[in-house]
C-alpha cells in the first residue's frame, strides 16, 4: 500500500478513472491513508480487482460503475456513496482519454467525445459532489488536468488542450465560488506519466523526443501523482485553493 498521507483518516473520497493508471494509483494512496475510497470507472473488472486487493490489505474500497459524461450516474454514485458511507469529503477528477489529431485532423465527433469525458465529466463532478461535501461540513476536490493545459505542446491533440485548459480555469472558478463553504478546488498537472495512456509512444521517436524534453530525463510513475493527489485531498492541504500544481519533471520550465 502506498505511503501514508495525514489528514485523510476517516474521509470519504470519490476517484474517478480510478481502476488503473494515475486513478488506481491514487485510489491506493488514498485509501493507504485512512480514506474510504469508492473507485469509480469503465473498466469494471479492473476496478473491482483494485477494490478487492484494497480490502485484503486491510484498507476501506468498493467500486461503480461510472460514466462520466453521464449526469444521472454521477448522482446515483454520489447518492449511493454518502447513503452507503455517512458523507462525502473528497472528490478526485480523474478520468480522462487521450487524442493525437491536429486541429485539421480532429472530427467533430472525436473532439465531442474527448470534450464530453475531460471536461464535461469534471464540471459533472464537481456539480454532484459538491452539495454533499456541504453537507459534510467542507471538502476537497481534485481536478487532474494536464501541462496540455497550460501550453501548446506539440501543436496536435487539439480537443485535449482545449478539455485540459477548461479544467484548468474551471478549477479557478469553482474554487472562488465556494471557499468561504470550505470546499478546496485545486488542479493537478502531470507531464508525461507512464501508463496505458502513453503505451502509442512506447519505443518510438515520440518517446525519444518526450524524454529529451523532460529535464529530469524519464517518464513520471502514477505513484508519484498519487502523492500530490493524497497532499492537495488532505486537511495538510488546507491552506490551498485554486491553485494549480505541475508535477512533470522539468517540462514546463523550460
Amino acid at each position: 500500500m502506498a505511503e501514508h498521507f495525514p489528514g485523510l483518516e476517516g474521509k470519504v473520497a470519490i476517484v474517478t478513472g480510478g481502476a488503473r493508471g494515475i486513478g488506481g494509483a491514487a485510489s491506493s494512496a488514498l485509501a493507504g491513508s485512512g480514506a474510504t475510497v469508492v473507485i469509480t470507472d469503465i473498466l469494471d473488472e479492473e476496478g473491482e480487482a483494485l477494490a478487492e486487493a484494497i480490502r485484503q490489505s486491510g484498507c476501506r474500497a468498493s467500486y461503480q460503475h461510472l460514466d462520466v459524461t453521464d449526469e444521472g450516474a454521477w448522482q446515483a454514485v454520489v447518492d449511493h456513496t454518502v447513503a452507503t458511507y455517512g458523507a462525502l469529503h473528497v472528490l478526485v477528477n480523474n478520468a480522462g482519454i487521450g487524442t493525437l489529431a491536429d486541429c485539421e485532423q480532429e472530427t467533430r465527433e472525436g473532439y465531442d467525445r474527448t470534450i464530453a469525458v475531460n471536461q464535461t465529466g469534471v464540471w459533472l463532478g464537481m456539480k454532484h459532489a459538491v452539495p454533499a461535501m456541504r453537507a459534510a461540513g467542507g471538502g476537497s476536490i481534485v481536478n487532474v488536468s494536464s501541462i496540455f493545459g497550460a501550453v501548446g505542446g506539440f501543436g496536435a491533440s487539439i480537443a485535449y488542450h482545449a478539455a485540459k485548459g477548461a479544467v484548468r480555469l474551471m478549477t479557478k472558478n469553482a474554487a472562488l465560488r465556494y471557499a468561504k463553504e470550505g470546499i478546496r478546488v485545486n488542479s493537478l498537472h502531470p507531464g508525461f506519466i507512464d501508463t496505458p495512456m502513453v503505451e502509442v509512444a512506447k519505443g518510438t521517436e515520440m518517446e525519444a523526443a518526450i524524454l529529451a524534453d523532460t529535464p529530469l530525463g524519464r517518464w513520471g510513475q502514477p505513484e508519484e501523482m498519487a502523492s500530490v493527489i493524497a497532499f492537495l485531498a488532505s486537511d495538510s492541504a488546507s491552506f490551498i485553493t485554486g491553485s494549480e500544481v505541475y508535477a512533470d519533471g522539468g517540462w514546463t520550465a523550460r
